[in-house]
């Protein structure tokens, strides 16, 4: 795996791919530009119906040969078109499937994507053909504008959550691989990090909350990067050194609170009413309808906030009103409504018009906001963090006034900063970070680490159960946990952590493989441990024959993913060392 430490090779261009739960896109810069101006980043334009934006729906179709058809904007119209035909079922229609990676410890290559009739398609096949869709796009991009640009001249970025494990960032890079995009020209970009590096070139005057001389990025300046995305909440903790380095001050953190939650919660909501059943239906049979549904959502739950009193209109489909009648013998949504409690004063359902009173709309919110809201209070009470004064708000779902309320209500003493557009942060931030990724000098370990080995065996202190007997009579305890980094250790970027040197067993023995653990405890005693997680392995390849042979490897973990180097001790020659955690 490429290291964000080691020396970059020539290129001219850096290409970033934001590939996000609900939008993703791409952007670029000139190593030239970069130079002059940081932040002249060249974004896309997406339009799908009357909506323009900067990033497309993270949405693909195949047809049942699994071939692409189609990606973002232009995959929902198709699939709209299709459905109205009543010829969708032909095709295979993914959408907001990034999170099926999310704190997936046992995620496999052979890991299959359920789409949204619920036919399944390999993962890895799915990603790679978003990617490679993406990739091509920029490519084209790239070469119009710059006409004898070669493919090696151009450094590829591609961002994932801080809180990703290693296993769902490996899986990435094997994507883009498959997409066609080089291994040794690819970084991974943490999202929080590249977000916090875009910031940093901001002019503050741009920046909401930034008033009063205000300098969140000045020497010594500690501050939260808050990303709130389609999918995950994202945090980190950073300080600025005196070089205007980043130290990562707190281990990434976060959960799965982002601005997808809301439409779980409406889907829910509607369903309370309707029935969970027909509206599970209605999105497998109506699928146009269900998709133009969660549109109109979408723009309208942007607008909802924390002081709104005014009664919120929201267009829905008139089938769904219809398929109510239909199941419940004529019966109409309003008078079915009026019977219930909890909606009866609140909620009125007229044809293709849904209205609802400012605490039902809120109400959608209150579980990601309260998760969020205990979350952030439970950090700010840790050593490392309770001093930091200011949240940068960054990502999609941070342009949510009731997101943004809610941080300002509960956390009044915090100077709450928000960028001009935070849902560009991270994609520009990835482009920047392409071209300086040594600006992060020290990350945080989010676990321990370490591989499963056996020691000699102590009576009284090891279990009789994990005793073995090697075949020179000798007694080992087995499964045990030998840790090479612990959680929280500061982590120099581009260092090795880690060096050790390993020899065979047998003296025809061509590689050596060792199981590798990961675990959220401090000092783990073995690998069976509940709070320790098979990664995969790491295999580390010999040469020649004999037991005096040995390897010294080199291990690093901080940077944005693992990745090992091994030498011949006696030679000095490298050999192959890989970790993997796909199986």
């Amino acid at each position: 795996m490429s290291s964000s430490g080691e020396k970059d090779k020539h290129y001219l261009i850096v290409a970033a791919i934001d590939f996000g739960t609900a939008y993703s896109g791409y952007a670029f810069s000139t190593r030239d530009d970069f130079v002059k101006d940081p932040l002249k980043i060249g974004v896309n334009t997406w339009s799908g119906g009357t909506l323009m934006s900067t990033k497309a729906p993270t949405c693909v179709l195949f047809t049942k040969k699994r071939q692409f058809v189609a990606f973002g904007y232009e995959a929902e119209d198709k699939y709209m078109a299709l459905a109205g035909n009543k010829e969708h079922k032909d095709y295979y229609f993914f959408r907001r499937f990034k999170m099926r990676l999310f704190n997936q410890i046992q995620l496999k290559r052979k890991f299959m994507l359920e789409d949204e009739m619920c036919e399944k398609l390999p993962a890895m096949e799915v990603f790679s053909a978003c990617i490679k869709y993406l990739r091509d796009r920029l490519l084209n991009r790239i070469h119009d504008s710059y006409v004898n640009m070669a493919d090696e001249e151009i450094k590829w970025v591609l961002t994932v959550p801080a809180i990703w494990n290693d296993t769902s960032k490996q899986f990435m890079r094997e994507a883009a691989e498959k997409a066609g995009i080089n291994t040794s020209q690819l970084l991974i970009a943490l999202e929080p990090e590249a977000a916090s590096l875009c910031c940093r070139h901001l002019p503050m005057d741009t920046m909401k909350g930034c008033s009063g001389g205000l300098k969140p990025f000045a020497p010594k300046a500690k501050y939260m990067v808050f990303d709130a995305g389609g999918g995950t909440i994202d945090i980190t903790v950073h300080q600025v050194q005196a070089d205007g380095s980043i130290k990562e001050l707190y281990v990434a953190n976060g959960g799965n609170w982002g601005g997808t939650s809301i439409d779980r919660k409406y889907h829910e909501f509607l369903g309370d009413i309707v029935g969970n059943n027909l509206i599970d239906d209605f999105q497998v049979t109506e699928m146009e309808d269900y998709i133009e549904l969660f549109r109109e959502f979408e723009v309208k739950k942007r607008t909802f906030k924390k002081n709104m009193t005014e009664t919120i209109t929201i267009k829905v489909p008139a089938a769904l009103g219809d398929a109510f009648s239909r199941q419940h013998k004529g019966k109409t949504l309003e008078a079915h409504i009026k019977t219930k409690p909890k909606y009866k004063d609140h909620v009125r359902w007229s044809g293709d018009k849904l209205r609802i009173e400012p605490v039902i709309a809120k109400n959608l919110f209150k579980d990601a906001c309260d998760n969020i809201e205990s979350h952030l209070k439970s950090l700010f009470e840790e050593d490392l963090v309770k001093d930091v004064s200011t949240i940068l708000m960054v990502g999609g779902f941070s342009e949510s006034a009731m997101l943004q309320s809610m941080l300002k209500e509960q956390f009044p003493k915090k100077k709450i900063i928000i960028p001009t557009d935070p849902g560009l942060a991270v994609l520009k931030g990835a482009v920047i970070f392409g071209h300086d990724p040594s600006v992060i000098k020290e990350r945080k370990c989010r676990f321990t680490y370490g591989v499963e080995t056996s020691f000699p065996f102590q009576e009284g202190k090891h279990p009789i159960s994990k005793r073995i007997e090697a075949s020179d009579g000798k007694l080992y305890c087995s499964g045990m946990f030998s840790k090479h980094v612990e959680i929280g250790q500061p982590l120099t970027v581009g260092g090795s952590q880690v060096e050790k040197s390993y020899q065979p067993t047998k003296d025809d023995q061509d590689a050596i493989k060792f199981l590798v653990y990961a675990s959220s405890d401090k000092d783990p005693v073995f690998t069976s441990d509940k709070k320790c997680n098979l990664l995969g392995s790491l295999t580390i390849e010999l040469e020649g024959s004999g037991r005096d042979r040995s390897a010294t490897v080199q291990m690093t973990f901080g940077d944005t993913e693992l990745h090992v180097t091994a030498k011949d001790t006696k030679s000095g020659k490298v050999t192959k060392a890989k970790f993997d955690f796909l199986g």
